[in-house]
């Protein structure tokens, strides 16, 4: 199973980026996935996450009203439209899916016990 993130770079504040991250070795469809980034020197945290129909989706207070997460269960992948970016969203991004099958996502929630976690993007933002 391998979860890939593409799409990070660098870009000025204000501006924005598209995350995506494409699964293989099995269908997540069933699953949540999300996203989550670690700042240098930071622990990870949790971003945002979307349930299996993307009928319900969770964000940090942080990004919320400037990403939006979905999903294509066709192509296997979640994505991450970041607008509005600031210097301190610059982290690496990283992708994640697991738990339940069918699982519920919660706004405000963060915690669903992601069991795969992909390799991460870089995403600077300069000031």
């Amino acid at each position: 199973v391998q979860l890939q993130a593409f799409g990070g770079g660098l870009v000025q504040a204000g501006g924005s980026l598209r995350l995506s991250c494409a699964a293989s070795g099995r269908t997540f469809s069933a699953y949540v996935m999300g996203w989550f980034r670690q700042a240098p020197g930071k622990e990870r945290e949790f971003v945002s996450a979307i349930n299996w129909s993307s009928s319900t989706t969770s964000y940090a207070e942080s990004v919320k009203g400037r990403f939006t997460i979905s999903r294509d269960n066709a192509k296997n992948s979640v994505y991450l439209q970041m607008n509005s970016l600031k210097p301190e969203d610059t982290a690496v991004y990283y992708c994640a899916t697991g738990g339940k099958p069918f699982g519920t996502v919660v706004p405000g929630v963060a915690n669903y016990g992601m069991d795969y976690w992909g390799k991460g993007t870089l995403v600077t933002v300069s000031s």
